[in-house]
């Protein structure tokens, strides 16, 4: 992720040496969420449209079965227009589920101690309960609703989750709650390996969007590969019920209709359109671990704006979508830029393959950003707030003179 300040480009040393001393500050540096002082390409690839906010009241049941059901496949651009006065977020009771799946009154509760599992489209971790702003209301809710959420933002809004959002996880994902206060769950999430907490990525999520009952088992599972798919009901009517992101992973009960039956936390079920979905064994990597095809599947976001925190096919920050990619791959990484550059095999800039991850440092060795080296002398890459992913020559002058290594993640 970017600050918002440029930092000084120093001259560009050899990178054996650059890398040796970027590495090693990088062991001391306080870790943060994804990118921060990306290069800024010569320009902006995005532009603020108008909307409005919406209230940050509770639409859906704690079961959190939809991710909102406004908006297609695919991904609007950083926009709206207006800033609403902050407000705390609403802790307003959801209504009671009418799906068969345990109320409020029955379902097991969150506690402390124990695993929950995120019963959202994608939930927010934040840095702490009092970080969410009034625009940030949807990503509260359960269901939470993305779209309406990156709708109502304003490009300042969007640079205004620095400090903020830490990480994202996806439905189904399986968390360890720390503690838990009134309405909000202290949560580590153990797929995304960090320094900051051993057992994985920490922030604050909302109680509602969290359910302490496991989805139903089975001996397969489906992994999301489009950029988002909807779920739909488990009935013969199929009605669209949540948009989820790119490597959302459920069990699979079996199909249906022609649809795949999947398995929710709370004991909800619904069916997925198999064109959107790979089937694989519980532990198999849902596509293949190559380096062409760790490629395609981050350049498959091209035109996505970029989202700080964001890990999901409805925004990436920079080492979002390189952890993301990498974990439908089969590959785990660490979730931010400069633990993974502490990560993986070291490569020299001569010997760059598809797959391999770059990364830049300030002056002053802090690692701040990374890209995918895509072949032909290219990179992809989810630069900054107010552009997108894209793909542009290595040779870049504003990254090229701030590259500090390369790593290999691959076999």
């Amino acid at each position: 992720m970017e600050t918002g300040v440029r930092t000084s480009r120093p001259g560009r040393p050899g990178l054996r040496a650059l890398l040796t001393a970027v590495l090693s500050a990088a062991l001391t540096a306080a870790p943060v969420a994804g990118c921060a002082t990306a290069p800024a390409p010569p320009s902006s690839t995005a532009s603020a449209t108008s909307a409005s906010t919406t209230s940050p009241s509770s639409t859906a049941s704690p079961n959190g079965t939809s991710g909102g059901t406004s908006g297609g496949t695919s991904s609007p651009g950083p926009s709206g227009t207006t800033t609403a006065t902050p407000r705390p977020p609403s802790t307003t009771p959801a209504r009671p589920s009418t799906s068969g799946t345990p109320g409020p009154s029955t379902a097991p509760a969150v506690r402390a101690g124990q695993p929950a599992w995120v019963a959202v489209s994608v939930a927010t971790l934040w840095r702490s309960p009092s970080s969410p702003r009034a625009v940030d209301a949807p990503a509260l809710r359960a269901p939470a609703d993305v779209r309406a959420w990156l709708a109502g933002m304003t490009l300042t809004d969007r640079r205004g989750l620095q400090g903020r959002a830490e990480t994202q996880s996806l439905l189904g994902d399986r968390l360890l709650v720390t503690a838990v206060s009134g309405t909000w769950a202290s949560v580590v999430a153990p797929d995304q390996p960090t320094p900051k907490d051993s057992r994985g990525y920490p922030g604050w999520v909302p109680v509602r969007q969290l359910s302490a009952v496991a989805p139903r088992s089975g001996s397969q599972a489906a992994t999301v590969v489009a950029r988002t798919a909807w779920l739909r009901g488990d009935d013969a009517a199929g009605a669209r019920v949540v948009e989820v992101s790119f490597g959302t992973r459920l069990p699979v009960l079996g199909t249906a209709g022609g649809l795949v039956r999947v398995a929710l936390p709370g004991g909800v079920v619904r069916r997925v359109d198999p064109a959107a979905v790979v089937r694989t064994t519980t532990s198999g990597r849902a596509l293949p671990g190559t380096g062409a095809s760790v490629v395609a599947s981050a350049q498959a976001f091209t035109g996505l704006p970029y989202l700080w925190a964001g890990r999901s096919g409805f925004g990436f920050d920079c080492s979002g979508l390189t952890s993301l990619v990498y974990r439908v791959h089969g590959v785990r990484i660490p979730r931010d830029a400069d633990a993974q550059a502490l990560a993986g095999r070291r490569v020299a800039s001569t010997s760059m393959a598809p797959g391999d991850l770059l990364f830049y440092a300030t002056s002053s060795g802090y690692v701040h950003h990374v890209s995918m080296y895509a072949g032909s002398d290219l990179m992809v890459q989810s630069p900054a707030t107010g552009q997108s992913v894209q793909t542009i020559p290595v040779a870049t002058p504003a990254y090229a003179v701030q590259l500090a290594g390369v790593r290999r993640y691959l076999s």
